[in-house]
């Protein structure tokens, strides 16, 4: 192989919390999985009042824990130490944005979202497996699973443009249906 190149070993390059705009700080494992403590990579809005535009004093942190895709089937826990700045002129406090690592409330990460539906579509897994992996309760996974297939699968609007042929009935039609053969 000409041109192999390395780079410097990265744990947020290879948990792919880099896309999720966290940047990990530490690690611990345990014998049931492992906690990759992260903080939220700096905003660039993130010292600015949302209400009145005026600069922000951090104030204080506080910690927030995302189940994120297993690695070798260990759970892996994220541990995201968030700021919360106070407004120095309207005295509203509020936190850093990590809408790219979860969505608000959420118990799973982006990335386990992703992990879980691929896992339950491409790979036939149970809802089951899916919650033992990401160290979830079953109604929790389930929930996720179902939320972001709506969202992936069934909400995209463009999702039949590839199907081509003619409906008659409940059969489509293919081209080569004219010699009596017909595929569903």
């Amino acid at each position: 192989m000409p041109d192999v190149t390395f780079v410097r070993p990265d744990l947020g390059v290879f948990c792919r919390l880099d896309e999720l705009g966290l940047e990990v700080v530490g690690q611990r494992l345990e014998p049931d999985g492992a906690v990759l403590a992260c903080r939220v990579e700096p905003g660039e809005f993130d010292r600015w009042c949302r209400r009145c535009g005026g600069e922000g004093a951090p104030r204080d942190t506080v910690s927030r824990r995302l189940a994120h895709e297993p690695f070798g089937w260990r759970p892996t826990t994220l541990l995201v130490t968030i700021r919360r700045f106070r407004c120095t002129i309207c005295r509203h406090v509020w936190r850093q944005d990590t809408s790219k690592a979860a969505e608000p409330r959420a118990r799973l990460s982006r990335r386990a979202l992703r992990w879980a539906l691929e896992a339950i579509v491409c790979q036939h897994l149970t809802v089951a497996r899916v919650a033992e992996a990401l160290a979830v309760s079953w109604d929790t996974a389930n929930d996720a699973v179902l939320a972001e297939g709506r969202r992936v699968l069934i909400g995209d609007p463009a999702r039949f443009d590839a199907v081509r042929g003619d409906w008659r009935g409940r059969a489509l039609l293919a081209p080569h249906a004219s010699r009596g053969q017909v595929r569903l």
